[in-house]
């Protein structure tokens, strides 16, 4: 669906607030009442201002909860990102709704340069961490196997290496198939360096062959990132957030969309009018070029008003996800410390929304809130449980309290793993030295050796 409707317009809202007021409140009972947002429904208005009744609205208006007509696979404009742009090839595999989910996480996972650099256990530890979905990392080789076949060939390789042997590998029809894959299997560092003749005479090959070779070799792309068009990297953009979340000093939290350059939309007056004209005639009465307009008319009428209530529906799962973020890290938005997160799942903000979890996770993918302490990531308020004495815990209190040990360490004699799972469980952690050395890793701190 794009906005390419002649029946389509801007409404003219002046400078008042929306629907929503021009911020919803996301107070609990301790700063004020908590803001329930309203289930969106097209009123009789709505519709009857364009069909004579509810009984003349077209069926696909009243689409399906599932596919792509769901408002939260309706994005503005048709520029695609580098991650828009894999995500979309998706669809195309026989995959079920939590393997595409997975799939997604994976391809987000991806560097600049199209590479995968992290573990697979570590992106299935953050799965369960950040979305709530069980994985392991068999399932996750699998994932990144579907990955491989997507356009550009090489996005998902975990090295250089890897990524140039997945292009040769789906490069059947090249007669240089086998040896180019030999030489970037058995003489990656000679191709490294260009050592030619080095690999021409241990493959003996004559001067042609080998001029051929290296000809298709030069071809193959080390970074399969830069082949989607990105004008600077994904990784790297500026960052324009989907949610103003600001804190008043009396601790009350206030919450807008950020709908800067998305216009307000509305059904054309002259098209209403063409409508009402034309129905109030004896169809067969008409003329066909006056048909023809009703049909034309008629059509691109239905087709605006499904985008319009589609676009409304959106707007109202991404209010109410985030505000029962809000509501259920209220300390986090009071503060701004970490450490007071609390743990939360998808089925959490499904519980409290009425949005079923697909829904939920759609809208917290990629989406950003800006804070009264920075710009953050929604899926970075989603964190497992753990455990300190009685009391459940978010993971990233066990990490602030991983994170000050080893600030506070003597550096000539690093702390080990065996160490500070020590000190955490004094701390009243119940904790693995295994689990320790994971959320180490996560937060990129190396082992002790490499410390000092």
């Amino acid at each position: 669906m794009n906005l390419e409707n002649p029946w389509l317009e801007k409404k003219d809202t002046g400078d008042g607030p929306d629907e929503y007021g021009e911020s919803a409140s996301a107070n609990d009972e301790e700063g004020g009442e908590v803001y329930e947002a309203p289930p969106y429904e097209s009123t009789e208005d709505d519709n009857d201002s364009v069909y004579g009744s509810k009984d003349d609205i077209p069926a696909y208006q009243l689409y399906s909860q599932n596919g792509d007509n769901r408002p939260e696979n309706i994005e503005y404009g048709d520029t695609q990102s580098f991650l828009d742009k894999l995500e979309s090839q998706i669809y195309e595999y026989d995959l079920t709704p939590d393997q595409q989910l997975k799939l997604k996480y994976l391809i987000g996972s991806l560097g600049d340069d199209g590479l995968l650099h992290k573990p697979l256990y570590q992106i299935a530890d953050e799965l369960d961490i950040y979305q709530g979905l069980q994985t392991n990392e068999e399932e996750m080789e699998q994932l990144m196997h579907v990955l491989w076949q997507f356009d550009p060939l090489g996005v998902g390789g975990r090295s250089v290496q890897e990524c140039l042997l997945i292009q040769i590998r789906h490069d059947k029809d090249n007669p240089l198939q086998s040896l180019m894959e030999r030489v970037i299997h058995d003489y990656y560092d000679d191709f490294l360096h260009k050592r030619w003749n080095h690999i021409k005479q241990r493959l003996r090959l004559s001067h042609i062959e080998m001029e051929s070779l290296i000809e298709n070799l030069l071809k193959l792309n080390p970074r399969p990132g830069t082949s989607l068009g990105e004008s600077i990297s994904h990784g790297s953009r500026q960052i324009t957030p989907d949610f103003i979340a600001k804190t008043e000093l009396d601790g009350s939290v206030s919450m807008m969309l950020n709908e800067d350059g998305v216009p307000e939309l509305k059904i054309s007056e002259d098209a209403m009018d063409t409508l009402k004209s034309l129905d109030a005639k004896d169809m067969a009465k008409l003329s066909q070029a006056a048909q023809e307009n009703l049909r034309f008319t008629r059509s691109y009428v239905d087709r605006g008003q499904m985008f319009i209530n589609a676009m409304g529906q959106r707007k109202q799962n991404m209010m109410s996800t985030m505000l029962a973020i809000i509501k259920l890290q209220k300390t986090y938005f009071r503060t701004g410390d970490e450490t007071t997160l609390k743990p939360m799942k998808l089925e959490d903000v499904s519980e409290i929304t009425g949005l079923d979890i697909s829904t939920v996770s759609r809208v917290c993918n990629s989406k950003y809130v800006q804070t009264s302490y920075g710009i953050v990531r929604l899926r970075w308020f989603f964190s497992k449980a753990a455990r300190q004495g009685e009391e459940e815990v978010s993971v990233r209190t066990i990490q602030a309290a991983l994170q000050e040990l080893i600030d506070n360490e003597d550096k000539n004699n690093p702390l080990s793993d065996d160490k500070l799972t020590g000190l955490l469980r004094e701390q009243g952690f119940d904790i693995a030295r295994r689990t320790v050395s994971k959320y180490r890793e996560q937060m990129g701190i190396p082992v002790a050796r490499m410390r000092k």
